[in-house]
């Protein structure tokens, strides 16, 4: 019986396997980047509807905020409203887990081949 395949979780190879073809390394590759967009785009969007009905602000500041907010930068617009203060402080912790773990999505192909090569048995 086959191992099921987990979306988030790729088999890469055991190191007493040899090392992916760059074909399948691509792949991954790929696949991580896919993933990530996702993640960031639906935090993105996540971000833009709590700050345009919390804030609240135009969809423009909205925009500008969320993004700014999510890469890091610090936010732009200054927020009248308790529940956009609220919405705003945990949406900052939200955006550094978000994008901190986007990173190592990222790398986790790099990192992993990268690794299997060191460790590779005789």
């Amino acid at each position: 019986m086959a191992p099921k395949r987990n979306l988030f979780l790729p088999n890469y190879e055991h190191k007493s396997q040899p090392l992916a073809s760059s074909n399948i390394y691509y792949k991954r590759v790929l696949s991580n980047l896919f993933k990530t967009i996702c993640i960031l785009g639906a935090s993105l969007m996540i971000g833009i509807l709590g700050y345009k009905f919390l804030g609240p602000m135009s969809w423009i500041d909205a925009l500008h905020n969320a993004s700014m907010i999510l890469s890091g930068m610090g936010p732009v617009v200054t927020i009248q409203t308790n529940a956009g203060k609220l919405f705003s402080s945990f949406y900052a912790i939200f955006s550094g887990v978000v994008f901190i773990s986007s990173i190592g999505i990222l790398i986790a192909p790099t990192a992993h081949r990268f690794f299997h090569s060191m460790n590779l048995e005789d």
